[in-house]
């Protein structure tokens, strides 16, 4: 796991998932770069339009955390792992936003995802579908708007050593087993790009990073978010079954490589349709009109992780 080309590819992986709002589950051993990744990925996206920023200001006025020295930020929300359901999607007697409300038009991020409680991560099964979450009381009801980007992360395995070159993982395949099972197959199949983030080998450590400046990458993701903005209107990831079909629908070979992969992957048919807006974002970040067999090729990538869930 070991090697400076895996954190090449999750760097690759996280500047698609910005390009097209696509969900992102990072997953590799403590003090691999996770947490600080995610921490510099809000700045990559766009900024906040004028109606986007009104709608966050509303909902974290709603829970009284409203800021005016924060207006316009896109929303970085990392509750703990002993966050509750209530705490997450939001509740009360007087219904106010949770979370996932708080994280609207930004990015909400997970970290030691298998830590929480299986009750509270299938409450995100509802907005990461619909992009808004309901809460029912004995006598109110409230829909909240939820459009948010998951990211999290997680170890390999519960010691989070498997893998690791110093060998110091122990655990057994049941306990590896019961680990991964904490996420639901059904939440792990609405995450779009599941990617291993290997620990930087020592003779990398103190060396300055050979990558791009941020603000080079900022670029080209607005750059793809205003073509799907005149494109569809939306980002890649929010697009319908239909949408998907219309303009997301890869070459001939590039379908073909795709129906091999859900066959071999076992994947679903919400797989399949999220593979395709993935592979848009890839092609729109190379600003290609059409969806090529090698932008197929990539966004398969991001799926290989699946079958460990």
């Amino acid at each position: 796991m070991v090697d400076v080309k895996g954190q090449a590819h999750a760097k690759r992986a996280l500047e698609v998932a910005a390009a097209g709002s696509h969900s992102l589950l990072m997953v590799g051993p403590p003090g691999a770069g996770k947490s600080m990744l995610a921490a510099r990925f809000p700045g990559l996206l766009p900024a906040l339009g004028e109606s986007e920023a009104l709608e966050v200001a509303a909902l974290h006025s709603a829970a009284g955390r409203f800021c005016a020295s924060q207006w316009a930020e896109r929303p970085y929300r990392t509750p703990h792992h002993t966050a509750s359901a209530v705490a997450l999607v939001g509740g009360g007697s007087n219904p106010r936003p949770g979370e996932i409300s708080l994280a609207h038009h930004g990015v909400l991020f997970l970290d030691e995802l298998p830590e929480y409680p299986r009750s509270v991560l299938e409450t995100l099964r509802e907005p990461l579908e619909t992009g808004s979450v309901s809460i029912a009381r004995a006598a109110r009801h409230a829909r909240f708007p939820a459009r948010f980007l998951l990211l999290a992360a997680m170890n390999p395995c519960p010691c989070g050593y498997l893998g690791h070159p110093s060998g110091k993982c122990r655990c057994t395949p049941d306990s590896i087993k019961r680990y991964r099972g904490r996420l639901s197959g059904p939440l792990a199949d609405r995450i779009d790009l599941k990617i291993e983030v290997p620990a930087l080998p020592i003779e990398e450590f103190g060396k300055a990073p050979a990558t791009e400046a941020s603000a080079t990458i900022r670029d080209r993701i607005e750059h793809a978010r205003s073509t799907q903005s005149t494109r569809q209107g939306c980002a890649n990831a929010l697009l319908g079954v239909r949408e998907t079909q219309a303009h997301c629908s890869p070459c001939a070979q590039g379908e073909a490589l795709l129906r091999s992969a859900i066959s071999k992957l076992s994947l679903s048919a919400r797989a399949y349709h999220r593979i395709l807006r993935v592979a848009r974002s890839v092609a729109d970040l190379a600003d290609s009109r059409n969806v090529a067999a090698g932008h197929v090729a990539e966004a398969i990538q991001y799926r290989r992780l699946d079958p460990m869930f």
